[in-house]
């Protein structure tokens, strides 16, 4: 019998699990206390399933992101390839065919190539950066996490590698030197307090995201969805959201996210994915917009 990876994702649950997780299932207070509704959301740089609501959450920020807030914690998809039954010389090559898949599935770029040519044996590195971003602030972590995910996704770039790390906290405007500090520093202990609260959710897999309200009512959304379901959500926890008219053109799409893949830019400007590519391709080819061009999908970027 073949051993099941740590980091197995289905991708008609939409979720990647961890199989040897331990929920403690403890009473945990995730109240919203800054907007009516918060998101408290639990993912993973290298979660596939994650990359796959990109579009999603990109489409409720701008319908109703007046309401909720977005509380993104990190889970600990993979710890190490050493802890699951001795088979980690086919562990990273498996991930490659099911990334592939899971890019066709979800209609998002993903290469699965870097599993082959530099796979990581980790995802412990990035995520622990991220929790160190997010002492410069939150807005600089989120920018962070969407540059590093573009770097794994498209690039193949090992994000456990500092110098992949660095780069992209050059990138997003983080100060280098401190976020080194804290990586080795502060950062680990919150990526361990992440685990724990993880534990106390029962979160078993990603992404998980908890909607809760100020009274701490909560409405679980588990696994890749559907955007109606995460609209339900919120509604079902805050009638009186109204939806946001928002401008579709695509300088104002580009206003609100300076990358977009083809199918979050369809997804937002209610276009089917076909429609958007030869779209967004002429735009390019026009000089107004950017493009990284990757094996199986393109990044549209604002110029």
């Amino acid at each position: 019998m073949e051993t099941k990876p740590m980091m197995h994702c289905d991708m008609e649950t939409g979720i990647c699990e961890i199989p040897t997780s331990e929920a403690t299932i403890e009473d945990t207070n995730i109240a919203a206390t800054k907007k009516p509704i918060k998101l408290l959301y639990f993912t993973d740089p290298i979660c596939s399933s994650c990359w796959g609501i990109d579009p999603q959450l990109k489409k409720l920020a701008l319908e109703y992101g007046s309401y909720f807030e977005v509380e993104y914690r990190m889970g600990g998809l993979l710890r190490s390839w050493d802890t699951y039954g001795g088979r980690d010389v086919n562990g990273p090559a498996s991930v490659a065919q099911h990334w592939e898949e899971a890019g066709a599935y979800y209609e998002m770029p993903i290469d699965g190539d870097l599993w082959l040519e530099d796979p990581l044996p980790s995802s412990y590195p990035p995520s622990i950066a991220f929790k160190a971003a997010q002492l410069q602030g939150e807005e600089k972590a989120v920018k962070f996490l969407r540059r590093i995910k573009e770097m794994i996704f498209l690039e193949k770039k090992n994000i456990a590698r500092w110098e992949n790390l660095a780069l992209a906290a050059e990138q997003t405007g983080l100060d280098v030197v401190q976020l080194k500090a804290d990586f080795e520093g502060k950062a680990v202990e919150l990526f361990q307090q992440d685990l724990t609260m993880a534990r106390q959710l029962g979160v078993r897999g990603f992404p998980t995201i908890f909607v809760s309200d100020e009274n701490d009512n909560r409405v679980l959304v588990y696994g890749s969805r559907p955007y109606e379901q995460y609209e339900q959500a919120l509604l079902q926890l805050h009638p009186d959201a109204t939806k946001k008219a928002y401008d579709t053109d695509y300088t104002s799409l580009f206003a609100n996210y300076s990358t977009l893949t083809t199918k979050e830019f369809a997804v937002l400007a209610g276009v089917k994915k076909s429609e958007a590519e030869v779209y967004l391709q002429k735009l390019y080819e026009e000089g107004k917009i950017g493009k990284y061009a990757s094996k199986n999908g393109a990044l549209w970027i604002k110029q």
